[in-house]
């Protein structure tokens, strides 16, 4: 497998961010990243006005976060080439990205706040609908304007890395529920602004650089084949929909890069010498060994079965056999701190 690594849910001076694209781009090229998505509200100027490009060694998509009229239901789509009105109802909307081929995913579900009354919370309210392709697991903003206190705003403001810790119990509990029924996939998400604040009357912070955000919630993407870093628009719409088809089949992962380089996490299943990828599914739930590979280093290794801790061991990689249908995934947790969040593979389901 290839894998790339990209930093997903950007926002531009197209709607609420404070940079150009060009300078985003720019930023994530010397971060290191692979690729990155932009996501403004209910817009794809970005895509039209030819942004969708190559900046250095990294690639910039352009897709959208769209919301209802209430703003609420923020969902993020990859892959279509019209937005739409905030007059249409979310079901609507997750249809039509749907039926046009692209990739729709349920943005900071379970966002909560009430502190910031400037910046209220955006959650997720119509789970009648089942047409999504995946939730956004870990957000860096959600969590970090949701742990916001008067006692550590200071320390936060200072340290937007240090101050997040894992995705939400809730997100993860309904992540696993879902997989229950029918595949939903995972992807984690920075959602920068790089806002600017006004701290104690004079002093102007930027308290989301784009370049810091680029270090810490990244997906990390593997594909089959390698990508073709060309210039032309057929290259560019190649590269674009080999990363979005691995989105949408889960072939990712997602971790917070700041507590280490992810790059190189394996889980993949094993039966009767074929292997299964993270996204994929077994029909039979006997003999199968589930692989876990770090890159390079100890951590603690959680297999989750349905939402619930089936195993945890301490090392380097594992592997153990099951012989029972589920949804499993894996976490990884590095001196005590959130570190990788498997898609999963689904078995006898």
């Amino acid at each position: 497998m290839f894998e790339y690594v990209g930093s997903i849910h950007i926002h531009s001076k197209f709607s609420d961010g404070t940079g150009e694209i060009p300078e985003i781009a720019k930023f994530a090229d010397e971060v290191g990243l692979d690729f990155i998505i932009i996501t403004d509200h209910n817009t794809l100027r970005g895509l039209h006005e030819g942004y969708e490009r190559w900046y250095g060694n990294t690639l910039c998509l352009v897709g959208c976060e769209i919301n209802d009229k209430n703003n609420k239901n923020h969902y993020l789509a990859f892959g279509i080439t019209d937005a739409f009105s905030t007059r249409t109802p979310a079901k609507k909307y997750v249809q039509k990205v749907k039926e046009l081929g692209g990739v729709g995913i349920i943005a900071h579900p379970h966002e909560k706040r009430t502190h910031m009354a400037e910046h209220p919370p955006y959650p997720w309210t119509d789970w009648e609908i089942n047409d999504f392709d995946g939730i956004e697991i870990w957000n860096h903003m959600s969590e970090w304007m949701e742990n916001l206190t008067e006692e550590n705003k200071y320390r936060s403001f200072i340290h937007p890395l240090k101050t997040i810790t894992a995705p939400t119990s809730e997100t993860l509990n309904l992540w696993d529920e879902l997989n229950l029924k029918r595949k939903v996939i995972g992807i984690g998400g920075v959602d920068a602004h790089a806002h600017k604040y006004n701290l104690l009357g004079f002093l102007e912070v930027e308290i989301f650089p784009y370049k810091v955000l680029f270090k810490s919630v990244r997906t990390h993407v593997l594909l089959e084949k390698n990508i073709k870093k060309g210039k032309n628009l057929k290259d560019i719409e190649t590269a674009k929909w080999q990363i979005y088809r691995a989105i949408k089949a889960g072939s990712c992962f997602i971790a917070n890069d700041y507590n280490g380089d992810a790059r190189g996490f394996r889980f993949y299943a094993e039966q009767d010498g074929v292997n299964y990828n993270m996204g994929e599914s077994i029909k039979n739930p006997k003999s199968v060994f589930l692989n876990v590979l770090l890159p390079g280093v100890s951590g603690t290794i959680k297999v989750i079965k349905n939402g619930s801790q089936i195993a945890e061991i301490n090392g380097m990689s594992t592997k153990i056999e099951i012989n029972e249908s589920g949804a499993y995934r894996v976490e990884v947790f590095k001196e005590n701190r959130a570190w990788i969040y498997s898609n999963h593979i689904r078995i006898g389901i």
